[in-house]
């Protein structure tokens, strides 16, 4: 371990600007899809004739879930805060919300104070969607952002925060709230439970993430009289059926292994697979990729210098093949994709033959599309991707 702790401490003095640059641009892509999907979701509005917005504000209190023993030291309190949101309601003035009931699109500013000295407080903004059940009186929201942490790790004034390795990171927050509107005057009532979850996805170590579950309550308020607005029916059957498409994606990124000060090294993805349409909502994949993972070359040389009498050798091939089987779900340009892969080339064991993929893709026209997915193994993540694919 001190000769790996010497090799990396030579590298950090030599390297730290290049971290930085890497560091920073991944973040910039990420804000880059960030953007994407919230001007998307805007663009709908200027298709829908009528208007309908509503603001809610909720406080929100609760528990940090213990899903690693490594954390314990990070749960000291019961973490509490408050989620401003901005929605637009759909009417079925498009091609796709009566097919979801009407969702609502919007976006969300959440503050988070965790109770903890060494993961201090975090600020997050969001995109979401509000999903509504059992006659409109329940709804199920889901929110992808980025948040701002203003205690990150720090191997001299913060080393015992294993949480968050960096400033900024991605977060993504489920509410199930019953709601009521217009209880008074234009003023309503919601209350159900909440859950954030802040990770930066390996990007840079540590990276156990934390994950919060707590109890919301909150006033709602509509800001357009909707009363005389009726929701559209589409009485036509459309075919959305369709012959099997094939699809070459292109993903990249950088990530880091969980061996803290390794560094930060560039990977590359090349997917290939086949989907067929079902129908509206839905296509099943099913397709192989390639992983050229450079943070793995790293890891194979520190565990093989870090433990000579291990399994590793140090001449292990870094390179791995997965097969996998998904599904996509369809919702307006937006679509999110769920992948499970187990991987048939393994030259090295490294968290497991099995992964799990899941994300977002906005398509670009009929056939090409970009994509931002989370590559785990089960629950530890080992990288945010970034893609361009096309459908053919």
């Amino acid at each position: 371990m001190k000769i790996f702790n010497v090799v990396i401490d030579n590298k950090k003095k030599n390297n730290n600007i290049n971290y930085t640059k890497k560091t920073t641009f991944v973040i910039a892509m990420r804000n880059v899809v960030f953007l994407i999907f919230i001007y998307s979701c805007f663009c709908v509005a200027q298709e829908t004739p009528q208007k309908g917005a509503t603001l809610d504000v909720n406080y929100f209190g609760g528990s940090i879930v213990r899903h690693n023993d490594d954390i314990l030291h990070l749960i000291s309190g019961h973490p509490e805060g408050f989620i401003i949101s901005y929605n637009r309601k759909t009417f079925g003035y498009d091609d796709w919300s009566e097919f979801y009931n009407y969702p609502d699109y919007g976006v969300s500013l959440s503050y988070q104070n965790l109770k903890n000295q060494y993961l201090g407080k975090n600020v997050a903004l969001y995109a979401h969607y509000n999903f509504y059940l059992f006659k409109r009186n329940v709804i199920f929201r889901i929110g992808q952002g980025f948040a701002y942490t203003n205690n990150p790790y720090d191997k001299k004034d913060n080393f015992r925060n294993i949480a968050f390795g960096s400033r900024i990171m991605s977060s993504t927050y489920l509410m199930l709230n019953y709601k009521k509107e217009n209880i008074f005057d234009r003023f309503g009532l919601q209350a159900g439970l909440s859950f954030i979850h802040y990770s930066n996805a390996n990007v840079k170590a540590p990276n156990t993430s934390i994950n919060t579950l707590a109890l919301n309550v909150g006033v709602n308020y509509n800001l357009d009289d909707i009363s005389q607005i009726e929701y559209q029916k589409n009485d036509s059957i459309q075919n959305f059926s369709e012959s099997i498409k094939y699809n070459i994606v292109l993903r990249s990124g950088i990530n880091e292994s969980d061996a803290i000060g390794s560094g930060q090294y560039g990977f590359t993805i090349l997917s290939a697979y086949a989907d067929k349409r079902l129908g509206r909502r839905s296509a099943i994949q099913v397709g192989t990729e390639v992983f050229y993972s450079n943070f793995l070359k790293e890891w194979i040389r520190h565990r093989s210098i870090a433990f000579p009498n291990g399994e590793v050798k140090g001449d292990e091939d870094f390179k791995r093949v997965g097969v996998f089987v998904g599904h996509e779900l369809f919702i307006n340009k937006f679509s999110i994709i769920t992948q499970f892969g187990y991987y048939v080339y393994y030259p090295v064991d490294f968290e497991g033959r099995t992964y799990i993929r899941a994300g977002m893709k906005r398509y670009i026209g009929k056939k090409w599309f970009v994509v931002g997915t989370l590559k785990s193994h089960t629950a530890k993540a080992e990288a945010f991707e970034l893609g361009v694919g096309i459908r053919l």
